[in-house]
Order: structure tokens, then sequence, then C-alpha cells
């Protein structure tokens, strides 16, 4: 898979078309050759929800972000991208700081992309903290 968007481009598209979430992430890796995309979340007390740990609507977002970077990273700049599956399973607490993840498209198909990630905790990339499974429709 050809990269259609560098991280630069990548960045410039979700703080033209995301402003609401483009400044809660960063967007730390592409695949060179187009097979996904890590990005972070620097979780804070606004992103936990009671017990001290972050919340799933957070993780989630982390997720389908890092998702739809890897799509667009191989498709270029197409707003209409959108999430139509998505199975997520949590399995450990992450705490406050960087929360990682992880995105590797596993099928680049003319309709469909699927794609599969994890989520971790800085430095603790062997145990995950979620993973999930996600398919994009292409427009």
């Amino acid at each position: 898979m050809d990269l259609k968007m560098d991280i630069p481009e990548l960045q410039f598209f979700l703080n033209i078309e995301f402003p609401q979430m483009a400044q809660e992430f960063e967007i730390i890796s592409i695949s060179s050759s187009g097979e996904g995309a890590l990005v972070s979340l620097n979780a804070e007390e606004r992103h936990l929800r009671p017990g001290n740990t972050v919340s799933g609507p957070w993780m989630f977002a982390l997720a389908d972000l890092t998702a739809y970077i890897s799509v667009l990273s191989v498709l270029g700049p197409v707003a209409q991208a959108v999430t139509t599956n998505c199975s997520m399973d949590f399995m450990r607490r992450p705490d406050c700081g960087l929360l990682m993840c992880r995105a590797k498209i596993l099928k680049l198909g003319r309709r469909l992309v699927i794609i599969d990630g994890r989520i971790f905790s800085e430095g603790s990339e062997e145990l995950s903290v979620a993973r999930f499974s996600m398919t994009y429709a292409r427009p």
C-alpha cells in the first residue's frame, strides 16, 4: 500500500475537519508500507471515570481515530470514510498518563477496510489495556 498522506498532512486534515478532537491526540508514526499508525492520548483528569481509570469512551475515541488515521494515510483526504463496525475488549485498567494505540490494516478492499489494533500504556506495549477490530467503509 502506498502512502497518500504523511503525518503533517494528516494533522492538518484533522485540524480542519475535526478541530474538536485534533488537539487531544498526537500522531506518533505512520507505517512506511501503509499498514497502520501509532497515535497517543495524554490521559489527564478530564479523561477519567470514577475509580481513576481512563474512561471507555476516550479509549474508543483513541482506537477510532487511530484506525481513521491509518485509513486516511492510504486513501488520502476522504472525510467520508466511516466506521461501520467495531468490537473492543477492555482488558486492563489504564491509569492517567500516556496511552498509545497501534492500528494495523489487515485488508484494504474496494468497499471495506479491516483494521486490528491495541491500546497500551507508554512503555508497556506487551501489556495491552484494550484490543479492537474495526471496519471502515470507503466512500
